[in-house]
């Protein structure tokens, strides 16, 4: 039986001759697909012996169209979100605007003057142009960009730290020796950056008093961090920024300020707490400003390092500064980004905070709309929530499309990913919710399609 079931199999030859395969070839190399066909065989004969019997050469075929169109596409994919999660981790963080993109596209299409200085006509820096945008948009004397915000930290405390030999403390409140999102932990970052972690305070109320008792003549800085995604409440009491560099000063020791999100709006006006902003970190006099662009910046992933000149010359100059060096498209985006912000137009050209700044009629005449041509769920009241470690537990009234499926929410759930443009959206009480806030306008249509199919799918 084993033996008539290895006889079954088809040839390389016979695959690769198949309709749909030998389209493929006219794509991807003959190479690369014949050693795709080849392994759907070794696969194929493992199953044999496995089980006694071959899969059919259509299972094969399949397998392999599969197999390449979801390994060898372009990736990764677009994705509608209608989760409500505005700075939805797993689906990207912040989407870029279209120029933030076009920016990007225009600097690697087109060789550019990332490292060119045009007045002279020499080698340039290719920080000096962001470090201009970040000291308009912050108040800072200097800035940097490298290429994520855990980068920006393990490198400020690198440089500082490693000043002197004998200096290598840097204090941390011990309700602020944090983990956020991936395992990053701040006395990880810290050990690996050479620095020595000293707590101070208790989890829940740390006073000037504790950093000034822990300072030494091996104190190298003070930290502070942001705790991101969580809230500590009730009997507390945390150290002002104020606080930190009036300490700072007395005794000749810089301040990091490690905000995480990077929020350059009061996000009051958003009936939001506000969160802490670089402006007011730099003008509180932080030697060292730490923020990300792809949080409540609305940019690219990059790590944005603002503060002292004499500092941020410090940091760059560090052999660590070119290992997380950022990109020339990041860099475009980056700076296209901050421009937004100079040019007062954050609300329409960064899409989070067009989400963020959404008026609920608006909202709610779209979540109709889908829900008139659907034919599909009812119109409800819900939260959204800003997400990706930003202002958390802090949500904004919305208006979602609910609907409670006939099969398994899961399943329906799934018929949405499987759509044209995949919508992604969350389960509440066995309901799916569809929420307008954090659906491109332009995707709206994707999203009716999307409803109606897995509609229709579901009643099958």
């Amino acid at each position: 039986m084993t033996e008539s079931a290895y006889r079954s199999l088809p040839s390389v030859d016979t695959l690769l001759q198949a309709t749909e395969i030998a389209c493929l070839a006219d794509t991807f190399s003959h190479k690369t697909v014949s050693m795709m066909v080849r392994g759907i065989l070794e696969q194929a004969r493992v199953m044999i012996r496995e089980t006694g019997s071959a899969p059919s050469v259509e299972s094969m075929i399949n397998q392999i169209v599969d197999e390449v169109e979801h390994t060898w596409a372009i990736w990764p994919k677009p994705v509608v979100n209608a989760t409500g999660v505005v700075l939805h981790t797993n689906l990207g963080r912040a989407p870029l605007g279209k120029d933030l993109s076009s920016a990007a596209a225009s600097s690697s299409f087109f060789y550019s003057d990332l490292e060119l200085n045009m007045d002279t006509g020499k080698r340039g820096s290719r920080n000096s142009h962001i470090s201009k945008l970040l000291s308009k948009t912050t108040g800072s004397q200097a800035g940097l960009a490298v290429n994520n915000n855990a980068a920006a930290v393990l490198l400020c405390l690198a440089a500082v730290s490693n000043l002197k030999s004998d200096v290598k403390e840097v204090i941390v409140s011990r309700g602020e020796a944090v983990e956020i999102g991936g395992g990053f932990r701040i006395p990880d970052v810290m050990q690996q950056s050479g620095a020595k972690l000293i707590e101070v305070g208790t989890t829940n109320r740390t006073y000037p008093s504790d950093y000034e008792t822990a300072i030494t003549p091996n104190t190298a800085a003070i930290l502070k961090v942001h705790p991101s995604n969580f809230v500590v409440d009730g009997f507390t009491h945390v150290t002002t920024v104020a606080e930190l560099v009036e300490v700072g000063k007395k005794h000749q020791i810089p301040v990091i300020n490690d905000l995480g999100s990077g929020c350059l709006v009061d996000t009051r006006k958003y009936g939001l707490k506000q969160e802490a902003q670089p402006q007011t970190s730099v003008s509180n006099g932080v030697a060292l400003t730490l923020f990300s662009g792809d949080k409540l910046l609305g940019g690219p992933q990059s790590g944005l390092i603002v503060g002292e000149k004499k500092w941020i010359e410090i940091v760059s100059k560090h052999p660590l500064a070119r290992a997380v060096r950022i990109d020339k498209m990041t860099l475009a985006s980056t700076a296209a980004t901050l421009g937004a912000y100079l040019k007062g137009s954050y609300e329409t050209d960064i899409p989070i905070w067009n989400m963020i700044s959404m008026n609920e009629s608006k909202i709610m005449a779209r979540a109709e709309r889908w829900q008139q041509q659907t034919g599909v769920g009812v119109i409800a009241s819900s939260r959204s929530t800003i997400g990706g470690g930003s202002l958390p537990g802090q949500t904004l009234p919305t208006t979602v499309l609910s609907i409670r499926p006939e099969i398994n929410p899961d399943q329906f759930m799934y018929f949405l990913r499987d759509a044209k443009l995949t919508v992604i959206g969350r389960i509440e009480n066995e309901k799916i919710l569809l929420d307008p806030r954090t659906v491109i306008p332009q995707q709206d249509d994707a999203v009716i399609e999307a409803v109606i199919s897995a509609h229709e799918r579901s009643a099958n």
